[in-house]
């Protein structure tokens, strides 16, 4: 028998032992978003296509809603694996520590063209453009939501979000009062999280702290990969508010340690962000935010580098206005990085003050009752380009209250980062390679249609077709003595996305959801690139994944996850369809363990790097308490 069909056989194995399970007696565990109604779906709220909270049902683009019942259910132990959930997400795991994270492409461990935000604090390094994975994370029974869009959102966001934006929403300290205490054991890692929430003066505060512990992966024939990994991270968060003005503080400081040959990596760092909102009455409010962020990272005979990021920003809903709803802000972002360098490579000049500002302006344009016409655009400046006119437009139409369909087209691009300009190798010339002095911006022309739907009371679903027109593409030019970077690759990204919800009974629920991805890329005319095509990126034709989430009586839980896919070409890592478990038992009202089964379908299997010193992941079995208090 295959392993596809062992895995299919597992699976129904597994489903017809949760049927056997369930007595007449059983009844819907409260949970968010099982209840599948045209009013529950309009109750789910996103903030990321707009800039501000509207229903999910009259949102214009392809976003996914990843819950933290969700993520609860899910079993994950790190904000990666909590994204594993979202259809329209590629993620790969590249050892313990580090993933490839993506949408629509361009998929790698530096992967450039994915924003990602934490409680709107932007994570993202202007070495490569783009986000350290290793290290960002959140105590994650803490996470109100995580919202996926796939597809540009620069308008709004900026450079760098060209095929998606990643928002990460942690709930108000109001919502996490009391105490937490969560510990979790098993054969890849360890890790123990606790908070305490409470009020303060008129408001609201929450303290955490949390640490892992992650062993080493293996290559195929068993070999330890040394990458295991210690860090612990503690934060806080306070929200108070009066006479329609709210105020949140809060900030969080990490360190951590992952072991590599020669010697081990170390990285820290700590935020602080605040943020003021006065509501003006008729939709209309003002918003400023201000964050401080300071990391460190040391590759032993690479580089080490220190990381200061100030960033400042003002929005302005202005209302109402006849048939217009009006927005506009302002941001200033600076940089200034410190890189040690070492005779493999260098970064020069090895200090370098970075500027990233912008002024952005959107007007949604009610044309009737049931079609909607948002115009909107950023211009943003940088260090490197100068100005970037970051435009879009987007026409949602709702045939009735459960349908909605949507088009729109965007101008998105991906700013030069450290790398593309001022990256040398090795260190002192003669140069092997070396940053491109005259690097543009990659821009990329997106186009999307969508439509979603409450199909029925138990069934909803979303799917969304896409074609992006990239130019400009990051090249290796050869020249006299060595290899500079250049933008001599264009092409085109297409493909479509889908997803849906069943709820096939009081106490089952089913989600699924398919991408697939159809990539062409050509040198320009006259041109050369030296590059590996894995440098641009490696991505699967397609994927999919299947949820199914039952409440077997009051007390006890099963989720499964089954989740495929298609290989990948260069590197080449073959096709593979895992399978994910964790049953769940209320033992009393504030304490639930749970087991939690990782990679069930085949006994190990790599999803990214070069063979044979690639990890493979096995099974994996963990125990979880949670005492909520």
């Amino acid at each position: 028998m295959t392993k596809k069909r062992l895995c299919a056989a597992g699976t129904a194995a597994l489903f017809v032992c949760a049927w056997g399970a369930l007595g007449q007696e059983t009844k819907l565990a409260a949970r968010e978003l099982v209840d599948l109604s045209l009013e529950q779906l309009s109750n789910i709220v996103v903030h990321s296509v707009s800039r501000r909270d509207e229903p999910l049902a009259r949102a214009p683009a392809s976003v996914y809603v990843i819950s933290g019942e969700d993520i609860r259910r899910s079993g994950a132990t790190s904000l990666p694996e909590a994204l594993r959930l979202a259809p329209n997400l590629m993620v790969a795991r590249a050892d313990a520590n580090q993933y490839a994270i993506s949408a629509r492409g361009f998929n790698q461990v530096l992967a450039n063209k994915m924003l990602v935000l934490i409680d709107g604090r932007t994570i993202y390094t202007p070495l490569f453009s783009g986000t350290f994975w290793e290290v960002q994370d959140v105590m994650l029974e803490d996470v109100e939501r995580i919202e996926v869009i796939s597809g540009p959102g620069s308008a709004l966001w900026g450079a760098n979000a060209v095929n998606g934006v990643i928002n990460v929403i942690t709930r108000p300290a109001s919502a996490t009062q009391g105490a937490l205490v969560s510990v979790t054991a098993g054969t890849t890692q360890r890790d123990a999280a606790a908070r305490h929430g409470g009020r303060l003066g008129e408001g609201h505060y929450r303290l955490y702290a949390k640490t892992v512990r992650r062993d080493n992966t293996a290559t195929a024939d068993a070999t330890p990969i040394r990458d295991q990994a210690d860090q612990t991270q503690v934060g806080f968060r306070s929200d108070w508010g009066r006479a329609g003005d709210s105020f949140t503080l809060q900030g969080d400081a990490y360190g951590a340690e992952i072991d590599q040959a020669p010697a081990a990596r170390e990285m820290a760092g700590a935020n602080l962000l605040g943020r003021w909102t006065r509501a003006l009455g008729a939709q209309a409010s003002l918003r400023v935010q201000l964050y401080y962020d300071n990391t460190y990272r040391h590759h032993p005979g690479t580089f080490k580098e220190h990381l200061d990021t100030f960033d400042f920003e003002l929005q302005h809903a202005a209302g109402s206005f006849g048939r217009h709803r009006l927005m506009w802000g302002v941001g200033l972002r600076r940089y200034r990085d410190e890189v040690e360098n070492f005779a493999a490579l260098a970064f020069l000049p090895a200090d370098r003050t970075l500027n990233r500002n912008h002024l952005f302006a959107q007007d949604e344009i009610a044309l009737s009752e049931s079609l909607d016409f948002t115009l909107g655009a950023k211009v943003e400046t940088n260090s490197y380009t100068g100005e970037e006119f970051l435009p879009s437009a987007r026409l949602a139409w709702r045939p009735d209250e459960r349908q909605l369909v949507w088009t729109a087209a965007s101008r998105a691009v991906r700013a030069p980062s450290r790398i593309d300009r001022e990256f040398f190798a090795p260190a002192n010339p003669p140069f092997a390679v070396a940053g491109g002095p005259d690097f543009e911006s990659e821009v990329s022309n997106v186009y999307e249609l969508g439509y979603r739907a409450q199909a029925t009371r138990e069934v909803s679903f979303s799917i969304t077709g896409f074609y992006h027109d990239h130019q400009k593409l990051r090249t290796l030019r050869a020249q006299p003595g060595g290899a500079v970077f250049a933008n001599d690759l264009e092409g085109h990204t297409s493909g479509f996305e889908t997803w849906g919800n069943w709820r096939a009974a009081e106490w089952w629920r089913l989600s699924a959801g398919l991408s697939t991805l159809n990539q062409s890329l050509r040198v320009r005319a006259g041109a050369s690139d030296l590059q590996p095509a894995s440098a641009t990126g490696n991505d699967p034709g397609g994927w999919w994944k299947l949820r199914s989430a039952f409440d077997l009586g009051r007390a006890l839980e099963l989720d499964l996850m089954l989740r495929h896919y298609d290989a990948l070409p260069d590197p080449e890592v073959p096709a593979y369809t895992a399978l994910d478990m964790r049953l769940g038992w209320r033992v009393a009202r504030a304490l639930e363990l749970s087991l939690i089964g990782q990679n069930l379908g085949d006994r190990r299997h790599p999803e990214w790097g070069v063979a044979p010193g690639r990890p493979e992941f096995e099974r994996a079995l963990l125990l979880r308490a949670r005492l909520d208090l």
